[in-house]
């Protein structure tokens, strides 16, 4: 059964309720100590997840997986719980052995997509991803899968068809599509359409997803789920890598086990769904033509966080700041080349904003300040009628 401490998040909710566990046994024959083939997840009496591949019934091959899943072990030392996991996908893909597992780690409370090959007759774990939607990983219909160059993708059984970047339907067999060409560090929208279920009586026509492209790196899930298409206009003319590095939006908040930093693992700052950004204006920053300012928004698995992108007028390089958690009074560090500054943004009516002493202010408008961001710590206030908010940036 599935962690009674997990919950579908708004996108996978309805569908969690009426996907159903079987408990009528495995869904192919194996040995007790076996990973199941397939996973016992039905909507209504369609099997979700159904065996897939052409190794999914040899026996040996299975035993041979689930060998390698045992071995396996997460950042932070966690194993898989092999009776709640499952494999989704195992079989030969243009001439090369692949399996892809629905890993269940109970003790960080998360979902593994872990991707096999097979040396001689040695499976081997040599990539995994932690599923970032705190929902169980069986709960998504479209699973990515690492090429050498490009990318491919498992679909459930829902989908009755997936079409790609460039808007042509992908072919699929068993489940696996033919090869994508996703770029390196720029992000692409896959549009997946579902067939009607109990849980979706009209089906879905557009059941969108993003891709943050193939440069993303391990442990992070590649995948973001991205509803309204809000994602793709967001990210459009933006360097994913850049944005996935430590400096950046979505890498820049380090993953807390306890009182320790885990950076083997997945950021906190990683999205997972609802990518958006919205205008704070025409500022000019440098010498050149006033850009845009922008604040990036987006949802994790510890609340929704935000960032600055400034976008100059000449279409040059745009800029990201790191991620700051969602709260009253937002303080961005800009790194503008050259000359760093502090964004420091608010949405509250009725509010006096405060800098310390002597402070410049090159942007001073309602719910925006933008200042040099010197080598002294600098602390900001926000006072409203019953509360005032603080917030310091350390030096740059």
């Amino acid at each position: 059964m599935l962690s009674a401490r997990r919950g579908a998040t708004t996108g996978t909710a309805l569908a969690a309720l009426l996907l159903v566990t079987a408990g009528c046994g495995p869904v192919a024959e194996r040995q007790p100590a076996d990973l199941r083939v397939g996973y016992d997840s039905l909507d209504g009496t369609l099997a979700v997840w159904p065996p897939r591949g052409s190794l999914a019934r040899d026996a040996e091959a299975t035993a041979a997986i689930t060998t390698a899943v045992r071995d396996w072990r997460s950042p932070v030392e966690d194993r898989v719980h092999v009776p709640t996991s499952g494999i989704l996908f195992s079989g030969q893909v243009a001439g090369s052995a692949l399996a892809l597992v629905a890993a269940d780690v109970p003790g960080e409370a998360a979902s593994w997509l872990l991707q096999l090959d097979r040396d001689g007759q040695r499976w081997r774990v040599v990539h995994a991803t932690e599923y970032t939607d705190p929902g169980y990983l069986v709960y998504s219909d479209v699973l990515p899968v690492r090429e050498p160059a490009g990318r491919r993708y498992l679909t459930s059984a829902r989908v009755e068809r997936l079409t790609g970047p460039d808007g042509t339907v992908l072919g699929s067999t068993d489940g696996v599509t033919d090869p994508v060409a996703v770029p390196a560090c720029r992000a692409v929208e896959l549009t997946a359409t579902l067939r009607p279920t109990p849980s979706l009586p009209r089906g879905r026509a557009a059941d969108r997803v993003l891709d943050l492209g193939t440069a993303t790196e391990a442990p992070r899930y590649p995948l973001v789920r991205d509803e309204t298409g809000a994602g793709r206009r967001a990210l459009t003319g933006l360097d994913t890598c850049v944005l996935a590095g430590e400096r950046g939006p979505f890498g820049s908040v380090p993953r807390r086990i306890g009182d320790r930093e885990a950076p083997r693992s997945a950021p906190e700052s990683w999205p997972m769904a609802k990518i958006a950004t919205r205008s704070l204006g025409s500022v000019a920053l440098g010498d050149g033509e006033p850009g845009e300012l922008e604040q990036l928004s987006w949802d994790t698995s510890a609340g929704t966080m935000t960032a600055v992108v400034y976008r100059p007028a000449d279409g040059g390089t745009p800029v990201v700041s790191p991620a700051d958690r969602s709260t009253t009074l937002q303080a961005y560090h800009l790194p503008m080349p050259g000359r760093p500054l502090a964004v420091l943004s608010w949405r509250t009516r009725d509010a006096s904003f405060s800098a310390p002493p002597g402070t410049t202010r090159l942007v001073d408008r309602p719910g925006l300040v933008v200042v040099e961001h010197t080598d002294q710590r600098q602390t900001f206030s926000l006072a409203g009628t019953e509360k005032t908010w603080y917030r310091s940036l350390p030096t740059p």
